[in-house]
C-alpha cells in the first residue's frame, strides 16, 4: 500500500503540468492553463518502488471548464526509456527528488491498469494512505497480463489515448487496447459487457461529475 505524505512539492504537480499540457494532442484550452485539482484515485505498485495517480485537473483557460485525466507515475529515480514522457522533476518534503512521468508510457502503470479492468486490482483513495476508493466502479473484462517484457505503443487522439500492448494470451503484437479518456464527459454509460473504470471528480461550483476514466474498447 502507497503512503501518502502530507507535505510540499516544489514546484506542485499543477505547476509542471501547466507548463507540460499545452504540448497536448488532446488538450483543447489556452497557451498558459489555469488548473485546478478536481479528483483521482491511486494504484498501488506492488513493489512498493513507483507511486501511481490519476489526477483529475480541471482548466478555466478556455470559454468553458475542461477536466482532464492525467495518469502519472513518480520515482525516485530517473527513468533513461521514459525521458520522452516526462512531465517534470519536483522536490518533495519528504521523498526528495521526483520524477513525474505521462503514465501511459509507464510499465508498472500498464499493469495495474489491466489488472483494475480486469477486476484483480482496487483503486485506493487518491488522498489517504491503505484506504480502497470504494467511490471507482468497474465492470471487469478479460484483458489478462502484460507479457514479460513488453513495450506499449502509445497514440494520443483529440480526445484520448490509446496504449496498445502485447498480452500473455495472445501472440499478436499490440493485441490488447487500454483507453485513456483524456477529456471527462458525462455522457451515456458504456455498454455493460465492455470492461471500463468510472470515478467522480469535482466542477469548481463543488457539484460531482462520474464518467468513464479507462475502458477496454
Amino acid at each position: 500500500m502507497a503512503e501518502i505524505h502530507r507535505t510540499t512539492m516544489a514546484p506542485t504537480k499543477l505547476e509542471l503540468l501547466a507548463r507540460w499540457l499545452p504540448t497536448r494532442h488532446w488538450y483543447s484550452g489556452a497557451e498558459s492553463p489555469v488548473l485546478s485539482k478536481s479528483g483521482g484515485f491511486r494504484l498501488d505498485d506492488p513493489a512498493g518502488e513507483v507511486g501511481i495517480e490519476l489526477m483529475v485537473v480541471t482548466d478555466a483557460s478556455g470559454a468553458e471548464p475542461v477536466a482532464y485525466l492525467i495518469p502519472m507515475t513518480y520515482r525516485g529515480a530517473r527513468a533513461e526509456d521514459l525521458d520522452h514522457a516526462l512531465i517534470g522533476t519536483s522536490e518533495h518534503g519528504v521523498l526528495g527528488l521526483r520524477w513525474l512521468y505521462d503514465a501511459t508510457y509507464d510499465t508498472v502503470f500498464i499493469e495495474q491498469a489491466a489488472l483494475l479492468l480486469t477486476g484483480k486490482a482496487t483503486a485506493q483513495a487518491q488522498s489517504t494512505s491503505n484506504t480502497p476508493d470504494l467511490s471507482v466502479h468497474v465492470v471487469p473484462g478479460d484483458i489478462l497480463w502484460p507479457a514479460p517484457g513488453f513495450r506499449p505503443t502509445v497514440i494520443d487522439t483529440d480526445t484520448h489515448t490509446d496504449i496498445a500492448f502485447d498480452s500473455d494470451r495472445s501472440t499478436n503484437a499490440g493485441a490488447e487496447l487500454i483507453r485513456v479518456h483524456r477529456r471527462l464527459t458525462t455522457g451515456p454509460a458504456l455498454q455493460r459487457d465492455r470492461s471500463h473504470v468510472d470515478a467522480l471528480w469535482s466542477a469548481a461550483d463543488g457539484s460531482s461529475s462520474r464518467g468513464v476514466f479507462l475502458s477496454a474498447p
